[in-house]
């Protein structure tokens, strides 16, 4: 297959607003595509290559990057095989041996498949939400009911493995897929409830409702007395983590993958702010004075039995059992499971009285969608938060003059295109992030001007707002009222901002 057929492809994609177009376009590609093509061409067009990020930055590819070739002949593999070579060059003249094989690959390339393989290696593909499309568009071209391959994904956690199978293997092959203890399955996300009575009428009687916390997802893996823990993102931090390892390490069983918060606790018990729990995961040298306590909400597998497909009540029964003995007992996330109203309203003051951000509703019937954003767990909060892309920030006046100060907001598109900008704001900044946004905006910047920066979608900050409005000025029709920034979210990717939809939900009668 040639790489122009891919590039042609992503560009008919990023040209439709239409999701069934996108998938479409995918689908038509991936049905052309030979065995490892299947892999290659998919992470690609999710906007990864299958090699991961290879350190390649704007400096280097711009000082790489020779006259466009005249007329397209790159093959998938080709293309492939350059990027593979990438990850192999290290040691004395390693820069020069990666530039020589940049040159050489973008010197092969068009002008639009240079465009491509830029976007490509600087994490510019990234679409997000695109990954769903790309899960429609592997159904229909091989075949095989949506939910299967979802399924296998979640399980699996590599698309391209996915979509291998299903267009090798079909049905029988994506059922085949099943949870492995050491391999991370993408966390089941809460969606915002607008309150607790909103969320408690949706859901009904038959939930539970417990603390939300002001942590950092995990994802913790037992077999034997090894154990593994993960990010929300899937990111490994075993190592910067021993007192959580050793606490899971302790527990009955011998087999578990288990699902929670972790948090930073002052010695009165009460949470330590996000950044000392973020520490822990994003320094090489982290604070020895800083201890993760581990709060577990859920369990997907325990001693060879898979639960992930059983639903909550029957997973928090399997959790409840685990964690019955005193001395792990304070490992469980705080919750009532079938609440009155009045004990439900209880739970939440009491998170809110220890220090903490609200509680989550969750369905008891449901079973575990892992990756998914649905209605069967929500989020309540006493302040309306969202997740946000920043796309831009301007140069500050007066006391802020030289500092990039108001920041343009951006809310994922559900259907992988550009963050859709919803509003700006320059509240709730201290100068120590000021200064902070001063320093990292250029190194994530796409374009600059003499008002500011355009910013590549990379970089995720939690707003507080008092709502939402109509508004003809933006894009998606909707923008934010009085919007403060809360605090960057290094945890989360942009492919995890809150939709355009979670914003329109916020109007009034919406």
């Amino acid at each position: 297959m040639l790489f122009a057929e891919v590039v042609a492809a992503s560009a008919a994609v990023a040209a439709t607003r239409s999701r069934t177009q996108k998938a479409r376009a995918i689908a038509d590609l991936l049905r052309g595509a030979d065995g490892d093509e299947v892999r290659q061409v998919t992470a690609w067009l999710a906007g990864e290559p299958l090699q991961g990020r290879l350190g390649v930055g704007w400096r280097t590819l711009a000082g790489a990057a020779p006259d466009p070739a005249p007329a397209a002949s790159l093959t998938v593999a080709g293309v492939d095989a350059a990027l593979d070579e990438l990850t192999t060059i290290d040691g004395a003249g390693s820069a020069a041996r990666r530039d020589a094989v940049l040159r050489g690959l973008l010197g092969a390339a068009t002008d639009d498949e240079q465009r491509f393989v830029v976007r490509l290696l600087t994490g510019e593909l990234r679409q997000g939400a695109l990954e769903g499309v790309v899960l429609d568009a592997v159904a229909t071209a091989a075949g095989v009911a949506a939910e299967g391959v979802r399924r296998a994904f979640m399980l699996s956690g590599s698309l391209p493995e996915t979509a291998a199978t299903a267009l090798t293997a079909g049905t029988a092959g994506l059922a085949a897929v099943h949870l492995a203890v050491g391999r991370p399955v993408r966390p089941m996300l809460a969606s915002p409830g607008s309150s607790l009575d909103a969320a408690l009428a949706d859901l009904g009687a038959d939930v539970t409702v417990e603390f939300k916390l002001d942590g950092a997802r995990i994802q913790v893996h037992r077999d034997g007395d090894d154990v593994r823990v993960w990010t929300r993102s899937l990111r490994e931090v075993t190592g910067g983590v021993p007192e959580v390892v050793a606490r899971i390490r302790a527990l009955p069983c011998r087999t578990a993958v288990l699902d929670g918060e972790t948090l930073a606790l002052d010695p009165d018990g009460r949470p330590r702010s996000f950044q000392d729990t973020m520490s822990r995961f994003g320094s090489d040298t982290p604070d020895p004075g800083v201890l993760l306590s581990p709060f577990l909400f859920d369990v997907l597998h325990l001693d060879g039995r898979d639960l992930v497909d059983e639903p909550l009540r029957v997973r928090l029964d399997a959790l409840a059992g685990l964690l019955a003995d005193d001395a792990h007992a304070a490992l469980r996330m705080p919750g009532v499971r079938s609440p009155a109203a009045d004990q439900a309203a209880g739970v939440l003051d009491d998170a809110l009285a220890a220090g903490h951000e609200g509680v989550v509703v969750k369905a008891l019937d449901a079973p575990y969608a892992a990756g998914r954003r649905g209605r069967a767990w929500q989020k309540v909060k006493p302040v309306h938060t969202l997740d946000l892309v920043v796309l831009g920030a301007e140069w500050g006046y007066g006391r802020r003059t030289g500092k990039l100060s108001n920041i343009h907001l951006g809310a994922r598109d559900p259907d992988g295109g550009e963050p859709i900008m919803v509003g700006k704001t320059f509240k709730g900044m201290t100068d120590e992030l000021l200064d902070w946004q001063t320093r990292t905006f250029p190194g994530h910047a796409r374009e600059t001007a003499g008002w500011g920066v355009l910013l590549r979608p990379e970089l995720v900050v939690e707003v507080a707002l008092d709502g939402a409005q109509r508004s003809p000025r933006y894009p998606g029709g909707v923008a934010l009222r009085f919007a403060r920034v809360v605090r960057y979210r290094p945890d989360k990717t942009p492919a995890e901002a809150d939709t355009i939809d979670a914003v329109r939900a916020l109007l009034p009668g919406g």
